[in-house]
């Protein structure tokens, strides 16, 4: 029913994605020619832009989705926060079926967003009759949970938020740390008091996450397990873009958390808690929400999932429990005038594409677009020798007008179509057009946002706090 262990093949493909030429594509069986038209309408199916309406610190954000998993595995969310200026959103890649991270990326932000409120107005609202809809405004949300599940996920909301109002107020960085774990605290809760089959498989199945949060000039991002968020920042003397990493993936590369993870358990185990680069020899990411056969206790697996799930579903050499946890690394930056812009994306991007090519590609489709911006004259006496060269130059940078729009689409393009000759149509093609038993071989599903900051905002704001030391809003 679960599919607990991921295809090693796949693993092995994706992750050396680089390495498989388009000839080694088409060593596949003859595949049907999509025309550039239809290439454009499977890239551009979900995607989706939002302009902030205020002058703020952010100007819009863009976000798109390819599936490779039927369903798609990752999710994605995007909100204004109500009753201060403040932007939340999300990444979410699930594994062993899609519930655990649609179930979490509609319930994750609005954890935070309540408990980054102050408490004075959180109890102000509890007052009024606040619900998890209290708290912010999503901008991209169009499902909603099963009216059997909905009443079960807003009381541990409600009992969540007034927890809250019973403790003092921490930093944004805490806040988020303990929104996170209070959150897979109640999956495992909510399954275990129901012994309901959906809530089981959203407990059973499991997620990973990337959540950033942006409340005036300061920026957090919380991550779980191995999604990626770059900032793109651009050298104000060398006019070069520059990658800052944000977050660092808990994966069998990151070292400092292998050795977290064996200094948990005992000597005995040195050789079993991770084998083959995963958890317990299955599981790739080493931090996640969910995946509750890799946290429960012995006596909880035995009574409440192997009679529902059978003798598979528990994992091999599991002795002392809880071998993973939800628990984030939180980052902060404090954005500056040279940060342009920010991309959070699962890992199928990042099988392409490393962080480095992620902003370069972004700062110059930033630059492409500014082509197609109506054209403006300088200020003061102009001579027609520079309305001539200005012509000429956006002539010339017409060439390199960017196919896409969206930002997101543009490196879902890039990551698919590559090569050292530029982006091959008929390679697209191929991983578009590839059967579902085999497209997972050679790409995992790939969800982006990409944020834009306000520059001149961003700007104003440092010259406000050096006055007054006071930081303004967000938007």
């Amino acid at each position: 029913m679960f599919k607990f262990v991921l295809n090693d093949a796949a693993t092995y493909v994706r992750s050396n994605v680089r390495e498989f030429s388009l000839n080694a594509l088409r060593l596949l069986p003859q595949l049907p020619q999509l025309s550039p038209y239809d290439v454009n309408l499977v890239l551009r199916e979900n995607e989706f832009v939002y302009n902030f309406p205020v002058d703020g610190v952010i100007r819009s954000y863009e976000t798109n989705q390819l599936g490779s998993n039927s369903p798609c595995e990752d999710s994605r969310t995007e909100a204004s926060l109500l009753h201060r200026n403040g932007f939340i959103c999300g990444i979410f890649d699930g594994h062993a079926g899609a519930s655990c991270g649609q179930v979490v990326s509609k319930r994750l932000l609005r954890y935070v967003s309540a408990a980054t409120l102050p408490r004075q107005v959180l109890r102000e609202q509890m007052k009024q009759g606040a619900d998890s809809q209290s708290f912010l405004k999503c901008h991209n949300d169009n499902v909603d949970f099963v009216s059997e599940i909905k009443p079960i996920y807003e009381a541990s909301f409600l009992k969540y938020i007034k927890q809250l109002t019973e403790t003092p107020q921490r930093d944004v960085s805490s806040e988020l740390v303990d929104a996170f774990l209070q959150l897979d605290d109640g999956l495992s809760q909510e399954a275990l008091a129901s012994s309901d089959v959906r809530t089981m498989s959203v407990a059973l199945s499991g997620a990973v996450a990337c959540l950033v949060h942006i409340e005036g000039l300061q920026m957090h991002v919380a991550s779980t397990g191995d999604c990626g968020a770059v900032l793109g920042v651009l050298d104000p003397q060398t006019q070069q873009w520059q990658p800052k990493k944000l977050n660092i993936e808990h994966n069998a590369e990151n070292m400092s958390e292998v050795r977290r993870i064996l200094g948990e358990h005992p000597k005995e185990e040195q050789e079993t808690v991770i084998r083959n680069g995963r958890l317990l020899s299955q599981l790739a990411p080493l931090r996640a929400f969910g995946d509750f056969r890799y946290k429960w206790s012995l006596d909880v697996m035995q009574q409440k999932v192997l009679p529902m799930f059978g003798e598979q579903a528990m994992a091999p050499n599991y002795y002392t429990p809880p071998y993973l946890t939800a628990r984030p690394d939180v980052q902060q930056h404090e954005l500056g005038p040279n940060d342009k812009f920010l991309v959070i994306a699962s890992d199928g991007l990042w099988d392409f594409l490393s962080p480095s090519e992620v902003v370069s590609l972004v700062g110059e489709h930033i630059n492409s677009k500014k082509i197609l911006e109506p054209m403006r004259l300088p200020e003061g006496d102009t001579t027609l020798q520079q309305i001539s060269d200005q012509l000429a130059e956006r002539k010339a940078g017409l060439t390199r007008k960017p196919v896409d729009q969206n930002a997101a689409t543009h490196l879902i393009r890039h990551a698919l179509g590559a090569t050292d000759y530029g982006i091959e149509h008929s390679k697209i093609s191929y991983y578009l057009t590839l059967p579902k038993d085999v497209v997972r071989l050679y790409r995992d599903d790939i969800t982006i946002t990409v944020i834009y900051f306000n520059s001149e905002h961003i700007a104003q704001l440092h010259t406000e706090v050096d006055q007054t030391g006071v930081t303004a809003p967000v938007a």
